[in-house]
């Protein structure tokens, strides 16, 4: 008797006993590695809002994010890999590298019993959602994952509109089939809900949810108005959380999608923004976990870097000045679509009629002392603008005049000149607008948060996840 009590003790000392937790959340930043976390960290301190709540938790874990077919992945082979715990070509959604339908922790969690919420800041069908209850040799395949998604009989989707990247044309058949997507997900018994007023007011016990709240993906964070028709994410994990709770326990992946887009773009102040916002989100989770400290898991990983993201320019030293980054109001693809319009109803001709956005965007000053006030504009700097507002503004005659004179690059450049600005003044640098390969962070809090601790692949996420149901 007394060598059984001895056992038990060991074993509960080293946690061999402890209980797996009833609740698990897993939140993943789409291109979200270890800078775009780390500049978002000291924005929020420059801010005066204090570290990251995902910066903070108490173990930490290097995660490998190669795919099967490159050590550069996409973000589907990731999604592949987190979720369902094998390595992919890239492309492949929910599916092992010779096509063979993959198991996801989603798809596990829903088999032991709970509840299952896969919410996102993109269209849920997406790749990252997507990884975890599609089954498509293509990622393209929008229309299947959808019907993947109605057919997974999970809880809860919630995000950005069934429309994909494929095309925003309406013609297209697969942005055409979207429509019939939604109606089979009503006949396997989802209700749509359309608008934020009414996903915020629902109540447990209402059935399975699908959210349309637009076509495409939801607004990026810095582009947000108060009047805007879309929950942000932390508000989708707070009424994922009302709506699954019980006795039976739930996973929810909730991924911020626009950080992403945002590298791709190579614009820091949109990225960081959509950092913070999952970052919000996170303290949803946390705030759960606090009041359910013995059977709640948070996760917190990236599927891979984008855009090359570096902390430190060659023009600042060693300096870095994150506030500065506050002066920009607006995404730079807001910027673009605000400077076209203006060029194509007449409102901006000359470089001086386009001051006045540039400075409402981006803090730009015009005149000024530098050495007071750095969002004045250096010589070299207003050499790159004024040389990209004269290509756009030639760029734009030879749309709309018959000139085949015109052999520049056919796209509107004042956009992608104030943002290389923005980061040059903050002192970050970018080396690329696709994936790389570097390692990501995982972090971890609450039951069994111990299992993510080290050097691990990203699919030890999916096996660990998977071994706690």
């Amino acid at each position: 008797m007394k060598k059984i009590f001895l056992v038990a003790v060991i074993m509960a000392s080293c946690g061999l006993l402890a209980k797996e937790p009833k609740y698990i959340f897993l939140f993943i930043g789409d291109g979200m590695s270890t800078p775009q976390r780390m500049i978002a960290e000291e924005f929020s301190r420059k801010a005066g809002t204090g570290s990251l709540a995902m910066n903070a938790m108490p173990y930490q874990a290097t995660t490998r994010t190669c795919s099967a077919s490159s050590l550069v992945t996409d973000s589907a082979a990731a999604a592949t890999a987190i979720a369902c715990g094998v390595k992919t070509y890239n492309g492949a959604l929910g599916v092992d590298a010779a096509g063979k339908r993959a198991v996801s922790c989603a798809e596990a969690a829903k088999k032991a019993g709970r509840k299952v919420g896969i919410l996102s800041t993109v269209t849920i069908t997406h790749a990252t959602p997507g990884g975890f209850y599609a089954h498509r040799k293509n990622r393209g395949e929008t229309y299947g994952i959808a019907i993947d998604l109605a057919n997974s009989g999970f809880d809860l989707f919630a995000g950005g509109g069934l429309d994909t990247h494929v095309s925003k044309s309406e013609k297209h058949p697969e942005f055409a089939k979207c429509g019939e997507a939604y109606e089979y997900a009503k006949k396997r018994g989802y209700r749509i809900v359309t608008k934020r007023n009414e996903f915020l007011a629902l109540k447990p016990g209402g059935g399975k949810i699908l959210t349309k709240f637009k076509n495409g993906a939801l607004e990026t964070s810095i582009d947000r108005t108060d009047d805007i028709n879309e929950p942000t994410l932390a508000e989708l994990v707070s009424k994922a959380v009302e709506l699954l709770e019980g006795p039976q326990g739930f996973f929810i992946m909730a991924e911020g999608g626009r950080i992403d887009w945002a590298g791709h773009a190579n614009d820091a102040a949109t990225n960081l923004r959509d950092v913070l916002a999952l970052d919000e989100a996170v303290k949803v989770a946390l705030g759960f976990l606090d009041r359910h400290p013995d059977e709640t898991l948070v996760v917190v990983t990236g599927d891979h870097e984008t855009g090359g993201l570096s902390m430190g320019f060659a023009a600042t030293g060693y300096a870095l000045y994150m506030d500065r980054l506050a002066n920009q109001t607006m995404s730079v693809g807001n910027f673009e679509g605000k400077f076209s319009r203006r060029v194509n109803d007449g409102r901006i001709k000359t470089f001086d009629e386009a001051k006045e956005l540039m400075t409402r965007a981006f803090g730009f000053k015009f005149e000024g002392d530098r050495e007071k006030d750095p969002m004045v504009l250096s010589k070299e700097e207003l050499a790159d603008i004024r040389k990209a507002f004269d290509h756009d503004m030639e760029f734009y005659k030879a749309k709309v005049v018959e000139n085949t004179k015109y052999d520049g690059e056919r796209r509107y450049l004042l956009g992608g000149a104030c943002r290389l600005v923005m980061s040059h003044k903050s002192g970050i640098g970018w080396s690329s607008g696709a994936h790389t390969a570097m390692p990501v962070l995982t972090t971890a809090k609450g039951v069994k948060a111990d299992l993510f601790s080290g050097f691990i692949e990203n699919t030890d996420i999916s096996a660990k996840i998977k071994s706690l149901l």
